[in-house]
């Protein structure tokens, strides 16, 4: 289905005098190595204002005319405000994954444009995307291109919206939702290609390109640098790259440490059909790294013999807990070498996080914007003892003990927000057989990050666009108190006619503590932009103008 706004000035304004992401100073180099980095986009220091449009000015249109498209997108009067919602919880939305394309583009560039102020008519905080380390660094180390999310900032300020960018340091393909395929850079690969120890392997050698392992942190394995160190000069260079808008548009960094940007081992890759839900996934400890970590720790604890390798009763991708060895009810997991395995193998997890966490803060501290980093909604087999699927993601999380704990302070010791999933799920709506329980790991989840003192916010895991999803979401966020909410995701489907009603009165609810009003056909006092609302609108308030903004199937 097309989306399909009009209005009496086009949304885009493609040739903005005034803009400095447009107009670049006249000795500023074209995107190459960090020898010379590019000057930092300059913009207005004073905050977005709360329910301000887009200005009249960097439009390039009347301020009467402008009045009556803001009076047109937001109600005139509604009292829709922007900023931080009363007493609710903002509402972000996911881009889609390939916004900036695999050649460094930005894609649909009028179909987001149009969608983002639809979104902002519909009451959202912003928007999240994808800052793809395969593309900004594809063309060597240290030389960044920026272009196509600075176009992006831009038509993010123009809507008067809030961004959350993502720092994502893994691939695109190969995962739950992955749409398009956007691998790491080229000569990362290349360095993979010649030492395929840099990535994580499980006990059969099958070696996951998604991320580079854990193992290497702190070794000059990328042409003569440390992954921190890499991933520490990416963000650097953002951070130079868009100053003035940290802080105000740009609200929030979430930091990638991990295969979907999660902290976690990829150890349920479904690409391939290397795994099936509920499969209990596999331990990813088998590059030469890891394995030489595991070796020291072993000789530390005075058993040189637990050393030489993971578990060997661990089973495989697809199979069930009570099918192996290690995660039956008293399985090897529960013994001295168990226990032993599991805090090395968590432990190394939650140092990797600090570690770019670490990098992170020192980068922005002191800009304003929020950092974040997500952790994954493992949900299949937290009905048993050992709680397998959380165990081989690197979460130790088990009936006696408390996975998430340490988590949630590592991320209170740097300031950063615990970004969770599934928000979305009900125990009920889960097959029994994968002993699933979403609804007490998010309370797991939410008594962890209340004890550690750090901020709680929240995404769904699956597309969904149905009441009950919504509906959960409002609970959740509700009891939990989250500081946001980060929905999966924006495409053609989520302006449905049904769909779009669905979701504008959920950011309503989330705004307004929890109550979902129904709406009407055509909310002309909000925010129902789908099936000819601009259309009849502006015929009623300005049938002298022309022009329009069409958008096609985002």
């Amino acid at each position: 289905m097309a989306l399909t706004l009009r209005s009496s000035t086009s949304f885009l304004s493609p040739v903005d005098p005034a803009s400095k992401l447009l107009h670049k100073p006249a000795d500023e180099a074209p995107p190459c190595c960090v020898a010379a980095p590019p000057a930092p986009i300059r913009r207005p220091r004073a905050l977005r204002a709360s329910g301000a449009a887009a200005p009249a000015a960097a439009a390039g249109r009347a301020p009467a005319e402008a009045a009556a498209t803001e009076e047109l997108l937001h109600g005139g009067g509604a009292g829709q405000q922007h900023g931080l919602p009363r007493g609710g919880v903002p509402v972000y939305v996911m881009l889609p994954l390939d916004t900036v394309g695999p050649g460094g583009q930005l894609s649909r560039q009028r179909a987001v444009a149009a969608s983002l102020m639809a979104l902002r008519g519909a009451g959202v905080e912003g928007v999240m995307v994808d800052v793809w380390w395969g593309l900004v660094e594809r063309d060597g180390p240290g030389c960044y291109d920026w272009g196509a999310y600075a176009e992006l900032v831009r038509m993010v300020e123009r809507a008067g919206l809030r961004l959350q960018a993502v720092m994502s340091f893994h691939q695109c393909g190969g995962n739950v939702g992955d749409s398009c395929n956007i691998p790491l850079p080229p000569w990362v690969l290349e360095e993979m290609s010649s030492n395929p120890d840099i990535v994580y392997t499980d006990r059969s050698g099958r070696r996951n390109p998604e991320y580079i392992s854990l193992g290497c942190d702190t070794l000059p394995v990328l042409k003569g640098r440390t992954p921190i160190q890499v991933y520490a000069d990416y963000m650097r260079s953002f951070r130079d790259r868009f100053r003035d808008y940290l802080g105000n548009v740009i609200a929030e960094i979430q930091v990638g440490m991990g295969p979907c940007g999660e902290l976690r081992y990829p150890s349920y890759p479904e690409a391939n059909g290397t795994w099936r839900f509920p499969g209990i996934g596999e331990f990813q400890c088998y590059d030469k790294y890891m394995r030489a970590s595991l070796e020291a720790a072993a000789v530390a604890a005075g058993h040189e013999e637990w050393g030489r390798g993971g578990p060997h009763d661990a089973g495989e991708y697809k199979q069930m807990p009570e099918d192996t060895g290690f995660f039956r009810r008293d399985g090897t997991w529960s013994t001295e070498y168990g226990r032993f395995f599991l805090e090395w193998y968590s432990g190394m997890l939650l140092e990797h996080g600090d570690r770019v966490l670490g990098a992170a803060e020192a980068v922005f501290g002191g800009t304003g914007a929020t950092l974040s980093a997500k952790v994954a909604g493992i949900h299949w087999h937290y009905g048993t003892r050992s709680h397998a699927a959380e165990l081989t993601a690197g979460y130790y999380n088990t009936r006696g003990r408390d996975g998430y704990a340490p988590i949630a302070r590592m991320l209170a010791k740097r300031g950063a927000v615990l970004n969770f999933t599934c928000m979305e799920m009900k125990d009920e709506q889960q097959p029994q057989h994968a002993s699933c329980s979403p609804e007490q790991l998010v309370q797991q989840v939410k008594a962890a990050a209340r004890s550690a003192g750090v901020e709680l916010a929240g995404e769904n895991a699956l597309e969904r666009y149905d009441e009950a999803a919504f509906s959960q979401v409002v609970s959740t966020a509700r009891g939990a108190g989250l500081a946001a909410f980060t929905y999966l995701r924006m495409n053609k489907k989520l302006f449905d006619g049904d769909n779009w009603r669905q979701f504008v009165s959920f950011v309503r609810a989330m705004a307004d503590g929890g109550t979902r009003p129904a709406l009407p056909r055509c909310d002309t006092g909000h925010s129902d932009l789908y099936v000819g609302f601009l259309d009849g609108a502006k015929e009623r308030k300005a049938p002298e103008a022309e022009g329009a903004a069409t958008a096609a199937a985002v």
